[in-house]
């Protein structure tokens, strides 16, 4: 969509900070974020431990108007990518193809990452030995079952899904109206148009917020430790550690598998490129948020352009390994145990199945809460137990979102790779340099994917 014809080669200097022998050399944007980590650490200890509720105060702010400022786009930033992903298959040989191969790669990594979720929590049995129970617990203020999950998709008006950022129904909204643009074809190039300057405009405007990450860093790591303290973590100590463990095994060890294995690509080099955008998704903890980063990095992995406009917008809103596979399995065998409720085979399928085909209930926003409620709820489980989570969700949600993204970005790679239209070249040149708005190549808005057919 960009007109700039600058090549890649010519920008590298610019995009490193070395153009000029009296410019420092510009910090990596990883490095940013572990100074940030570090510095929110201290900061919060400090607060911590001497009691300073000023400094408290401050982070918690710093912290509160970074999510916000990411939050600020979603509503749009959801429409209009879900919208032009749509149109873009058009530009698409076999679409339907692609997207049938990307929504079954969705499922199979989901089905593995509920299984270990499932696998650790029967090993390990997290409710018990933490000194909780079931009055610790409290209802939710949101809760999630499949009556509200239906019927919530399909909003009332056009106003209230943007309002409230309801993002499903922003998701029905956008997907009525860019399949209404590709029946309408040509009539409808004027839209389009103006759609992808939209687009362009929320994105560069996000980018901005993105560079705010480090400072945004520093006040949520922070406030976490000042306001939960080692104590509460420590309560929580094997759930937490289920929740890490289960979120690296997938993160480090499926993902790198099935990169290896089906696409036939090097896992490390995967990590190389993708990492500004996991790291965002660490700290941010919003997979929509992290979207423009996703998307970005996806197609310096040599994804076609026109491919990962579509399968990086619908991940995001609805490939969630960590937040709806991962986590609802622990969590439901979390609060079964404190309740003392044994789980048969039927309970442990229906987990499954709830990850699986629910995992849009998280709909790439903050915090697990609608999800872990509609598991509960479909267990017949006390909906207490999510009251009993919240105290150490931030800390969680961390792990868990980290662990989407990466699944975000790792199935466009595979399913490109096993349709033949990955760039081999690119991907084996993308390094963890720093993100900006141009670091990636433009691609020609014309040219078409072509896609084999089936033999």
């Amino acid at each position: 969509m960009s007109a700039n014809t600058t090549s890649p080669a010519d920008r590298k200097p610019e995009a490193s900070g070395s153009g000029s022998g009296s410019r420092l050399p510009r910090i990596p944007f990883w490095a940013q974020i572990v100074a940030g980590l570090v510095l929110g650490v201290l900061l919060g200890w400090l607060a911590r431990e001497q009691d300073i509720s000023w400094l408290k105060d401050t982070l918690e702010q710093i912290g509160d108007i970074f999510v916000r400022l990411l939050k600020l786009a979603v509503a749009p930033l959801v429409f209009f990518a879900i919208l032009i992903s749509i149109t873009n298959l058009r530009k698409v040989n076999n679409a339907a193809r692609l997207a049938g191969q990307t929504l079954l790669w969705f499922l199979i990594t989901s089905l593995i990452a509920v299984a270990i979720g499932i696998t650790i929590g029967l090993l390990t049995n997290p409710g018990e030995g933490t000194g909780l129970t079931p009055k610790d617990g409290a209802l939710p203020k949101k809760t999630g079952s499949w009556i509200d999950f239906l019927t919530g998709i399909i909003p009332t008006d056009i106003i209230t899904p943007f309002a409230e950022l309801k993002v499903l129904q922003i998701v029905f909204l956008a997907a009525v109206a860019g399949i209404a643009a590709l029946a309408l074809g040509e009539k409808a190039k004027p839209i389009l148009t103006f759609s992808e300057s939209v687009l362009e405009l929320l994105q560069k405007a996000l980018w901005w917020v993105i560079r705010l990450a480090p400072l945004g860093t520093v006040g949520l790591i922070g406030y976490a430790i000042a306001d939960y303290g080692w104590n509460l973590i420590s309560k929580y100590a094997t759930f937490t550690a289920d929740v890490y463990i289960g979120s690296l095994l997938v993160l480090f060890g499926v993902y790198p598998l099935l990169l290896w294995a089906v696409a036939k690509v090097n896992p490390i080099q995967f990590f190389k490129g993708a990492w500004p955008a996991i790291q965002l998704a660490f700290v941010s903890r919003s997979s929509v948020g992290t979207m423009p980063v996703t998307q970005r990095v996806t197609e310096r992995l040599g994804v076609p352009k026109e491919y990962a406009s579509f399968a990086v917008p619908f991940g995001a809103t609805t490939k969630m390994d960590g937040c709806a596979a991962i986590y609802p399995a622990l969590a439901a065998i979390f609060v079964a145990e404190i309740f003392d409720i044994q789980l048969g085979i039927k309970e442990y399928l229906l987990i499954v199945f709830v990850s699986v085909v629910g995992s849009a209930a998280t709909a790439g926003l903050t915090g697990a809460t609608v999800m872990t409620t509609l598991t509960l709820s479909t267990l017949g489980l006390p909906l207490e137990g999510v009251g009993l989570l919240l105290a150490i969700d931030p800390i969680l949600d961390m792990i868990r979102t980290a662990t989407n993204v990466a699944g975000q970005a790792a199935v466009p790679v595979i399913v490109a790779a096993r349709e033949k239209i990955l760039d081999h070249d690119q991907y084996n040149a993308a390094g963890s340099t720093s993100i900006d708005d141009e670091s990636v190549p433009p691609v020609d808005a014309e040219r078409k994917v072509s896609i084999p057919a089936p033999a």
